[in-house]
């Protein structure tokens, strides 16, 4: 392998790794908040489409982007009134969001597009920031600012969540909700904002796909990200640096299938396919053994 070769590796793993690690982030804050958003599949798609559609109606990206994280928070709260508010079960709350966000954008694309066969597109994409142009390490940091707010929202989450007040109640709350609440701090509306915060997340990683990296919308744009992200956080063990490492690892092994099918490897095409997913599964099953699970994840709080 050249030096060409690794950084255009390199360079592809950073732009795959984007939505996933935008959606893992925020599916982060959630879970130390003591939720399962599994909503989060329905989220990133209904998100996308919505920035799509907005983008194009108004014709800026940026109002595109605006309404992708809007749908996003909009869906967080929706989720907050199932599993907060009313104490459902989050497992089938969050798919039952899924779902519902699914069939919406969904249908509102064949109001909206028909059946038209070929997807609809925008004329322009986020411009991407060139740097060591004309260099071997162009391919690796001429990327998307996407991408570069993604990597530096690693290190501002970690120290949010650990270094400042309402970070360090929100890990109180997805802990031990009832002492929590002693000590003052109002469990319902913490995890209502981790839900608003990660929702906008996962609506940015939406955002990415259909705005920035395909600049277009189509029924598999997401193709399973959403649950690749929550592997990822379990994988990170709700540490937003190893989430990171967890979202490369993904993109990482994403872009090579990508490059040796370019390549002409002699493989079946569905092995390549699968082969991201399949060490996800693998890297997960060996790390969730000792996965520290937030204490109060999956258990409604009630007031006594």
């Amino acid at each position: 392998m050249d030096l060409l070769f690794i950084a255009t590796l390199l360079g592809a793993t950073l732009r795959i790794s984007t939505p996933i690690l935008f959606a893992a982030l925020g599916e982060t804050i959630v879970e130390r908040a003591g939720v399962l958003h599994l909503g989060i599949e329905g989220t990133m798609l209904l998100a996308a489409f919505g920035g799509f559609v907005a983008a194009q109606l108004s014709g800026s990206l940026y109002v595109g982007l605006l309404a992708a994280v809007l749908v996003g928070m909009a869906l967080g709260l929706l989720m907050g009134l199932l599993t907060v508010t009313l104490g459902l079960n989050q497992h089938v709350s969050g798919l039952g969001v899924t779902l519902l966000a699914t069939a919406l954008a969904l249908f509102a694309f064949r109001l909206i597009y028909g059946g038209a066969t070929i997807p609809p597109a925008l004329d322009t994409s986020f411009p991407q920031l060139l740097l060591f142009v004309d260099t071997p390490l162009e391919p690796i940091f001429s990327q998307y600012v996407f991408t570069y707010i993604a990597l530096l929202l690693v290190p501002l989450l970690a120290w949010w969540l650990n270094r400042t007040t309402f970070g360090l109640r929100l890990r109180a709350v997805g802990e031990n909700p009832e002492a929590a609440d002693m000590a003052g701090v109002n469990v319902y509306f913490t995890r209502y904002v981790a839900l608003i915060i990660g929702g906008a997340l996962m609506g940015l990683g939406g955002a990415f796909l259909s705005l920035a990296q395909l600049g277009a919308f189509t029924h598999g744009i997401i193709n399973g990200r959403g649950w690749v992200a929550i592997a990822i956080v379990i994988f990170g063990n709700w540490q937003p640096y190893k989430v990171l490492s967890g979202a490369l690892l993904f993109g990482g092994i994403q872009a090579l299938q990508l490059r040796l099918q370019a390549e002409g490897v002699q493989l079946p095409y569905e092995m390549l396919l699968a082969l991201p997913y399949v060490v996800t599964i693998v890297a997960l099953a060996i790390a969730g053994r000792n996965a520290s699970y937030p204490a109060a994840l999956l258990k409604p709080y009630r007031r006594e």
